[in-house]
């Protein structure tokens, strides 16, 4: 039988687990701009199960890659993207631990070109009771 108490606990969970999902997000949102010169215009970060944290980050696209895009160098502007997006692991990685409390295990950027940009962080921790080295320890210096 629940009681007022675990009702209550429950709200506050939600609530905390709530504020560090709109963290993440605008972090991601921070970093994007700082690493890109422009932010996306819309960013949202969601639990998929226990151990992966996913953060999707709308309209991303900076001028010059739209015109990347007009001239149909999907495959280039993707490389591009990644390159500075693996290049910066670390960035991407250290506030994610820090804001979740959990260690990083992988990490997976990916881009859509064709959806206005649309681009996934994607933060694998291990699992509850698990560790093991951060993701941080093996990024490019």
């Amino acid at each position: 039988m629940s009681t007022v108490d675990d009702h209550e606990q429950g709200h506050e969970a939600e609530r905390y687990r709530s504020s560090v999902l709109r963290e993440v997000s605008n972090t991601m949102v921070r970093l994007h701009k700082e690493q890109f010169g422009r932010g996306p215009t819309k960013a949202r970060s969601d639990w998929a199960g226990n151990d992966v944290l996913v953060c999707l980050l709308e309209d991303t696209l900076t001028p010059a890659e739209r015109k990347l895009i007009e001239m149909g160098e999907h495959q280039r502007l993707r490389d591009a993207r990644l390159f500075f997006q693996y290049s910066s692991v670390r960035e991407f990685c250290e506030p994610v631990e820090r804001l979740t409390g959990r260690t990083v295990r992988a990490f997976m950027s990916a881009i859509d070109t064709e959806a206005n940009g649309l681009v996934t962080e994607l933060f694998v921790f291990y699992p509850e009771g698990h560790e093991g080295p951060s993701r941080i320890e093996r990024a490019e210096p």
